[in-house]
């Protein structure tokens, strides 16, 4: 017969086992595993958008369609809020560009300065990157800080291939950005009168820019390239009417 104070201590050690036991499977066990199970995939998300953003700066077209290819988000946004094709398009890289722009990137995001992938163009005048672009349909009407579209700063530029083909596109050659000039107007202040600037008059001229329209003050671009001593601008205005 087993004396009582064996069986007692046998009833411990059954007792102290099995809540080892149990809280040793507790401990292991994840609180939640769908939570971790989406960190990880976010985490992968993550890499996969920083790794687009770096090819689209450098001009890496097989390290972006690789990242996009990995589920990387194509307008995922850096900290000045530019997406893959915007940085793409201020760089010229204008393959990336175009594998971009094929998988439904958009033309119109803006970043923090107010630039999109298509307002760059003005700025840059790369006509390639124009032509890159014109197949996500650009909103030809969105406005730069100054508030004023593409044609502005690539005539003020003296940027004349680029010119010349985006007065094809439909852009409005008359509008009015806030400082209050017109792309003919830009072209005359800001330009230097040399040959560039003055083929950049003609083209504007010929796509319906108005001479007449003045700045704020009331001076159009004909008084302005005479007061600038830009005499070979002034005789194309002149012969404008």
């Amino acid at each position: 017969m087993p004396r009582p104070w064996r069986a007692a201590a046998a009833a411990t050690i059954v007792v102290v086992t099995a809540t080892s036991c149990t809280t040793t499977s507790t401990t292991d066990r994840p609180a939640n595993p769908g939570s971790t199970m989406h960190t990880s995939t976010q985490d992968a998300v993550d890499s996969a958008n920083s790794a687009l953003l770096r090819a689209a700066e450098s001009g890496d077209t097989e390290a972006a369609a690789e990242a996009l290819g990995s589920g990387a988000d194509l307008e995922t946004r850096d900290d000045r809020g530019r997406t893959a094709l915007l940085l793409a398009a201020t760089h010229d890289h204008v393959d990336l560009a175009r594998l971009l722009v094929a998988q439904g990137a958009s033309p119109d995001a803006l970043d923090d300065r107010h630039d999109t992938p298509w307002l760059v163009t003005g700025v840059t005048g790369s006509v390639a990157m124009l032509e890159a672009l014109l197949p996500a349909k650009p909103d030809l009407t969105i406005r730069n800080r100054y508030g004023g579209v593409s044609v502005i700063p690539a005539s003020e530029r003296g940027h004349v291939d680029y010119v010349r083909r985006v007065v094809r596109t439909g852009i409005n050659v008359n509008h009015v950005n806030d400082l209050g000039w017109t792309a003919l107007l830009e072209a005359v202040l800001l330009g230097d009168g040399g040959p560039r600037h003055q083929v950049i008059v003609r083209v504007l001229l010929e796509a319906g820019a108005d001479p007449a329209i003045a700045d704020r003050e009331g001076v159009t671009a004909l008084e302005h390239a005479r007061s600038k001593g830009q005499s070979e601008v002034a005789t194309i205005l002149e012969a404008a009417g």
